[in-house]
């Protein structure tokens, strides 16, 4: 039995028991890494705030959230 797999993007090396997860785990652990962090930079917002840290915010509450920023002047 092939204990082994060809990730599909790269080339490398896939245990059976990860190729047997399903069609989302044919790619070796680092190109899952890479599509990983490209798919969350799409749905995320990185917003700053004057006296506190930082906000992600996804792209379903991005208009509402992004334009109540400002809490002295709340816009509709």
């Amino acid at each position: 039995m092939n204990e082994w797999y060809e990730c599909v993007r790269c080339g490398d090396d896939i245990h059976v028991t990860r190729w047997r997860l399903g069609e989302r785990y044919h790619v070796c652990l680092a190109c899952g890494e890479k599509a990983a962090r490209a798919e969350r930079k799409g749905w995320t917002v990185v917003q700053e705030y004057q006296k506190g840290g930082y906000m992600f915010v996804t792209a379903a509450s991005a208009l509402n959230t992004l334009k109540q920023t400002n809490q002295k002047a709340v816009r509709t």
